[in-house]
């Protein structure tokens, strides 16, 4: 069953452009692991949330614990976020239409 994290990161005011990249960074390295089926970064005036959906809680503790992306995003985001990213991990309840009702 796949695995639904959204991540939501607040950048410091004066680190909002760094952050961006940083986190634009990481996509294409992300994108590149076993078992990442989506990563896909949002943002808004204040924050940016990623989207993430991941084939397997397996797929998912890799990424947490061996990804090199991930990694270096940490690195790169150090010293420039309001607080620690909130993650909150779910699982799909699918609904309604196949194609519409999950991610």
């Amino acid at each position: 069953m796949p695995v639904i994290v959204v991540a939501t990161i607040t950048p410091l005011p004066e680190h909002r452009d760094e952050v961006r990249d940083a986190l634009q960074g990481a996509v294409g390295p992300v994108h590149g692991e076993d078992g990442c089926e989506l990563y896909a970064l949002h943002e808004n005036d204040d924050r940016f949330v990623m989207i993430e959906r991941w084939a397997s809680a397996a797929a998912l503790q890799t990424h947490s614990t061996e990804s090199a992306g991930l990694q270096k995003l940490n690195a790169d985001l150090k010293g420039k976020l309001q607080g620690p990213p909130d993650v909150v991990i779910l699982n799909p309840v699918p609904a309604g239409e196949p194609a519409k009702g999950a991610l």
